[in-house]
This record gives structure tokens, C-alpha cells and sequence, in this order.
């Protein structure tokens, strides 16, 4: 993440410089799906300039890549077949979650394959491109990664800490039962691993093991000198969840006692925004390097028809990461289809989020859970160039006002509703790199908050002005 000054654009109204007391992470928006049918899905921002993107395809038979300069571009971006599966032997089967990386000047995709003769035989394997551009290059197999164990094995993925290379997968191991767990090892090239391999993780808890035992895609992001490994729990239906490992920069990580796993997942469906089945994430970073982007896939409905492997509708998604006040990530809900929604910090208590409680509209730090304060900017209700701000966790219920209080409220579809949910986004009164909402049918009326509440009021005072301030983040 990288502090400084930044520019908010909201609802068409650009702010000029951005003051000291500006987010360091200020807000980004995202339309999803950004493709469909496309699962484990892999977005990596290179020096280029260029986001590139790749993914399962439902085929099993194919390595896809795409690039374009915004993360919102890979969406309608042209899609180029790189590699395709072996007609015969290994590499011939089960083509599934590439990740494509760039290391020492070449590009790498690590991908997982069975064989004709046994589709199951899963085993890791890396493709090798020289080229500037790995869509027009010419790739080359460096064939399979070297495991202790020749074991059902997949989801390799590599980092880097501390100026170490190493390399995480899942892969079952009879001794410890059924299922997959995760391992950790050095690397001595982009595809060899070295020294000592650990099992850091181990499917034991219960929403670890619906449907099946299953630790698998791994993906890191590191901050303030810790190491987060996301990985996916469970059958790949609508039980399939997301878990986190942390581990200190400065510890040894090939020691499982490095390495603590939460109680419970992470990011986990979600009926109220119509997602289901969240996981296989990736990490990714917005386009001015300013917030971190999680990079996941999931379906938009619950109940799947057979063998959930089967199903093509896994579609890839973004949307914007958080960090709690200990350091840790907040990934919040799988967010409904469309817009991804934004966060507002207050001006002049800017540890304070704009959030609900009992579907009253305040402000607060450290809010839990996050999706409380998270809103979607939408065109405004009552129209004529106003917005109106959805609640990212109780879709179809917006911030509203009435007897001058701000409340949380389903839209009932009355023109008093549509008129009380519908404000004009105007440059920050204290700062305009913030924003300032004006109520549409109370003119001259602002929200802001007063004793952490929120208000529609007239504004005379600098004091009040700073109440009505607020940051995209």
C-alpha cells in the first residue's frame, strides 16, 4: 500500500489535490462478473503496465490468457489460448487453476494436470516464456514439479519473503487420511523445489471438511511484517469458503508452528447478495497500487445439478481488500453482482466509518462486520443527477432520511422513499477531495454526523462542514 496524496472522482464531481488527511487507500470500484466461467481465476499487474489474466477454463483442456491495462478491461479483453492439453500421457487431462508469474526477467505458469490414461494422476507442472509479451511468445514445458510424495497434488503457487522463493500447493498424503492438505518448501529454480518440505495446514475443522477434507489455493499477501495465506475449504458447492494462515516475515516458515489458522473461514457465501461458494482466490492490486484487490470465484445461485466439477458456471470476481486495525485483512462478504461498493471515512474523525446499526446510520471505528459500512453508489432513486447509497449486505435497503435522521431502510418503492434516498455528491466542503452529500428534497441539507450520529441538517460552521465531509475509501 503506498500513502500519499490522492484524486476522488464521485458521481462525476473530481476533487482537486488530496490533503494529508486523505486515505492512503482511497476508493475503487469494480463491475462484476468480471468473466464468466472462468474459475481459480489469476490476475497479475506487471511493470508493463498490463494486468494479465488467467483461469480455468470449464473444458479442462486449456491454458487462456489475457491482458489489458485496467482490471475492469481484462473483462472485454481478447482471450488467446497459450497451451493446450497432451493428446496422450501426462498433461493430458484435468488442465486446471494456471497462475501465471514473471521471475527473473521470464514468465512462469504453474498449472495442475492429470493424465489420459488417469485423469485423476493431479500432479503440478510449469510452462516457460522468454518473451516481453507471453500472449505473442513462445512457451515451453519445464515439466512436472518434483514432489516428495507422488500423490494427488495441485494449486502450486509461489512468493517471496525476505528474498526467499518458495512454493505452496495442496496435495493428499495417505498417511495423514483422505484429502488434500498444504505444503510449503524452498525453491531452487522457478520449477524445482529444495531442502525441507512442510505440512502447515490440515483440513480438521468442520467447515473444512463439507463434502470432502480439503485444504487448497493457496495465495499470500504480505503486510507490516506478516505473511497471510488465504487457502479454500470444502466441496467445491456452495460449502466451498475461504480460510487464512498467518505467519510473522521473520519466522521461520518452514515450521508448522509458524503458521496459525483462524477459528473459523473468512469469506464464506453469502444468500443476502446472492453469492455462493467463494474461494480459490488470488491476490491483485488496484490500478494506482493504492488498494489491495482479492481475486476469487464463486456462483450465483446455491443448488447445483451432480458433481459440482461438472458445473461451468464458476465466474471470476474483484473486489477490494480491507485491513483491520491489528493489521489483519478484512475481506468482508462476496459483494452482490454490479458495482463493488465503497467505504466513507469520516473528515474529522477519520478513524470513523459510516456504517448501520439497527438500521440506524452513524459513524464508528473498527466496525464488525465490515459490510456494515460498506454502501454501492448507485444512480440516484428520484433521478436528475443524484445518487443513492445501497447497503452492500442488505441489498435493495439505502441510507435514507426521515424527521432529519439518517436510517438504513428497503426501498418501498414510494416516491417519498425514492426522494429521502436520493442526495447530490458535491465536492467536499471541508476538503474537496472528499465528498459532501446534499439531501434532494431538503436542499441546503447535508448529512453529517453529530454526537456519531447521522443527521440531515443546514451547515453554518466550519464545524459543521468537517460533520459533512466524508472519504471514498
Amino acid at each position: 500500500m503506498i500513502a500519499g496524496s490522492a484524486t476522488a472522482t464521485v458521481a462525476g464531481v473530481t476533487a482537486g489535490p488530496a490533503h494529508a488527511a486523505v486515505p492512503a487507500s482511497p476508493g475503487v470500484t469494480y463491475t462484476n462478473t468480471l468473466a464468466a466461467q472462468r474459475a481459480d481465476p489469476h490476475i497479475f499487474k506487471h511493470t508493463d503496465g498490463f494486468y494479465y489474466f488467467t483461469a480455468t477454463v470449464p473444458a479442462y483442456d486449456r491454458i487462456v490468457l489475457r491482458r489489458a491495462t485496467t482490471i475492469q478491461g481484462l473483462a472485454s479483453a481478447a482471450e488467446t489460448t497459450i497451451w493446450t492439453k497432451h493428446t496422450s500421457g501426462e498433461m493430458g487431462a484435468h488442465i486446471w487453476a494456471p497462475e501465471i508469474h514473471f521471475i527473473d526477467g521470464k514468465w512462469y505458469v504453474y498449472f495442475a494436470a492429470g493424465a489420459t490414461n488417469d485423469i485423476w494422476k493431479i500432479r503440478p507442472y510449469v510452462l516457460e516464456c522468454a518473451a516481453a509479451n507471453p500472449i505473442t511468445g513462445t512457451w515451453t514445458e519445464k515439466g512436472r514439479i518434483a514432489l516428495p510424495l507422488d500423490t494427488f497434488s495441485l494449486d502450486a503457487t509461489t512468493f517471496v519473503v525476505n528474498g526467499t522463493r518458495y512454493l505452496s500447493w495442496a496435495q493428499n498424503d495417505p498417511a495423514v487420511g483422505s484429502g488434500t492438505n498444504l505444503y510449503l518448501a524452498r525453491m531452487s529454480s522457478p520449477w524445482a523445489i529444495t531442502g525441507t518440505t512442510v505440512r502447515i495446514s490440515t483440513p480438521t475443522a468442520s467447515w473444512e471438511t463439507i463434502g470432502h477434507r480439503v485444504n487448497e489455493g493457496p495465495a499470500v499477501i504480505q503486510r507490516n511484517g506478516k505473511v497471510f495465506m488465504t487457502f479454500s475449504a470444502s466441496a467445491t458447492d456452495a460449502n466451498y469458503c475461504m480460510g487464512l494462515l498467518t505467519a510473522s516475515a521473520s519466522a521461520d516458515l518452514l515450521k508448522a508452528s509458524s503458521w496459525a489458522k483462524t477459528a473459523g473461514p473468512v469469506f464464506t457465501s453469502n444468500a443476502a447478495t446472492g453469492q455462493y461458494g467463494p474461494g480459490h482466490n488470488q491476490f491483485t492490486v488496484s490500478e494506482d497500487g493504492r488498494s489491495d484487490i482479492l481475486v476469487y470465484h464463486d456462483r450465483g445461485y446455491k443448488d447445483i445439478s451432480g458433481d459440482p466439477l461438472n458445473d461451468p458456471n464458476r465466474r471470476t470476481r474483484v473486489q477490494k481488500i480491507y485491513w483491520k486495525a491489528d493489521g489483519t485483512p478484512d475481506f468482508g462478504i462476496p459483494v452482490a453482482d454490479g458495482l463493488t461498493p465503497i467505504r466513507l471515512s469520516s473528515y474529522n474523525a477519520p478513524d470513523r466509518f459510516i456504517r448501520h446499526w439497527e438500521y440506524r446510520a452513524r459513524i464508528e471505528a473498527n466496525v464488525a462486520p465490515l459490510a456494515d459500512s460498506q454502501f454501492r453508489t448507485v444512480t440516484g432513486l428520484a433521478g436528475s443527477g443524484t445518487v443513492s447509497l445501497e447497503s452492500a449486505n442488505f441489498p435493495g435497503y439505502y441510507l435514507r432520511h426521515k424527521n432529519y435522521e439518517v436510517w438504513v431502510e428497503k426501498n418501498d418503492g414510494t416516491a417519498q422513499f425514492r426522494s429521502d434516498a436520493s442526495f447530490t455528491a458535491r465536492a467536499g466542503l471541508a476538503d474537496s477531495a472528499g465528498v459532501s452529500y446534499e439531501s434532494y428534497n431538503a436542499p441546503g441539507r447535508y448529512i453529517r454526523h453529530y454526537n456519531h450520529l447521522l443527521h440531515v441538517q443546514a451547515l453554518s460552521t466550519a464545524t459543521d462542514r468537517a460533520d459533512a465531509t466524508f472519504y471514498l475509501q
